[in-house]
């Protein structure tokens, strides 16, 4: 069974992000499993110094995590025109390794806003790390969590479609 793993790019619990992701777990077919990393508050700060041959316990657990994974969803908020420090500072720690290159990447997003830099910068940088990334259209925040409750039932029939339609282009990437 494909293996997905989903990392909310907000630390804040109660998300529209994290509400996107728990959806989509909700709403994943049968044949897909995906399980939410909540590593972003754990992770220290990408330094150089320590990404040698012993890297940090928390690091080496998550590249792990990643490279177990047939793929990673990844649903961010945009803070300040770009991608948040913890995610980046995430996927600075990937950066080196050898489990991420080549994994097809779902980008969800809620946005309060226009999130087109969330998405320039983040598919930016993804692609330089070597990702097949997908891209999805933002989605407003406010839909998000009035068409998502907190366990990630969906009750707009267009938010759900939306997201079976991201999943199913996740799992055909993941088929190639």
């Amino acid at each position: 069974m494909p293996n997905v793993l989903a990392i909310p790019g907000s630390l804040r619990a109660a998300s529209a992000n994290h509400l996107l992701i728990l959806a989509a777990q909700r709403l994943a077919p049968a044949s897909m499993r995906i399980d939410i990393d909540e590593v972003l508050g754990r992770l220290p700060h990408f330094n150089p110094d320590h990404d040698g041959d012993s890297p940090p316990h928390v690091v080496l657990d998550f590249r792990h995590r990643v490279g177990a994974a047939d793929a990673v969803m990844i649903s961010s908020p945009e803070y300040a025109h770009g991608i948040p420090g913890s995610l980046k500072n995430a996927l600075d720690w990937l950066v080196s390794s050898v489990e991420f290159p080549g994994k097809p990447v779902l980008l969800l997003n809620a946005s309060a806003g226009d999130a087109r830099h969330l998405q320039l910068q983040i598919t930016e940088i993804l692609s330089t790390m070597s990702a097949r990334v997908i891209a999805r259209p933002p989605m407003v925040s406010a839909v998000v969590r009035r068409a998502i409750s907190a366990d990630g039932a969906v009750n707009d029939p267009q938010v759900a479609e939306t997201i079976a339609q991201a999943l199913a282009e996740l799992g055909e990437a993941m088929r190639r």
